[in-house]
């Protein structure tokens, strides 16, 4: 075995795939413009460096559950007044400072006026920054934590919900969530509360959240803490999807 050869064993030993996978051409680089051993070796850092990063954006897409890459250039700011009398607010959300100062988003209106988009968007930006998070419907997360419940595994599940940076829950509001749903819910939002950031799509205005939780007093409750430090965006007009209709 050469001496290149068992340097490279010992850097994959060492989980430094790039630096091994890399090392001969470094070196072959450094022989043909002398470079100095410290340069060759800051070179091999730096690839090391970028592979770990790659891989763990990776790793954050598959933890989202996102499923589609969609980013703000895609996004119409001029289908309706809403949109473009916002446009500052929401290219400010990308900048993900929110996400650091562990404020909500809540993204009110109808179906088909860019809600879920924006999130997607939002949370697109996230992964590619190496943020932890997660995507989910309202009654996906719901389902999952009374399934978890019956099967006792609620604690493990809530963690689930509880642990991402930013967690986004779409479409509250299309389904009433009962009392265990509205209960359950809570306990994720309460948890998260000035803890970890939450972004919520829904179709309905806070004034009637009480057909979607088991009681206005659920709704106030989830809503107090949604709306304590947070940006609220209402998006008006037709839905974007009927345009070319």
């Amino acid at each position: 075995m050469t001496e290149i050869e068992a340097l490279k064993e010992k850097l994959l030993k060492l989980y430094l795939k790039a630096m091994a996978q890399q090392l001969e051409a470094v070196l072959r680089e450094a022989r043909e413009k002398n470079l100095s051993v410290a340069k060759a070796l800051h070179r091999l850092a730096e690839m090391e460096l970028e592979r770990r990063w790659q891989s763990a954006v990776k790793l954050r897409w598959e933890q989202a559950k996102l499923h589609d890459r969609v980013t703000i250039d895609q996004f119409d700011f001029d289908h309706h007044k809403s949109r473009k009398e916002q446009k500052n607010r929401i290219l400010s959300l990308l900048d993900l400072g929110f996400v650091h100062e562990h404020m909500d988003v809540v993204l009110i209106g109808n179906p088909g006026t860019g809600k879920t988009f924006l999130a997607k968007c939002i949370a697109t930006a996230a992964c590619n920054a190496n943020i932890k998070v997660l995507f989910t419907s309202a009654m996906e997360m719901v389902n999952h934590l009374i399934a978890a419940d019956a099967d006792r595994s609620l604690l493990k599940k809530l963690q689930y919900y509880q642990s991402p940076a930013l967690l986004v829950v779409d479409e509250v509001g299309y389904l009433s969530l009962g009392q265990q749903g509205s209960s359950l819910f809570f306990q994720v939002i309460s948890a998260r509360h000035q803890r970890k950031s939450t972004i919520l799509t829904t179709n309905l205005p806070f004034a009637d959240w009480g057909k979607i939780f088991d009681s206005t007093t659920a709704a106030a409750a989830i809503a107090d803490r949604l709306v304590h430090r947070s940006e609220v965006l209402v998006l008006e007009g037709t839905s974007y999807r009927r345009k070319d209709i």
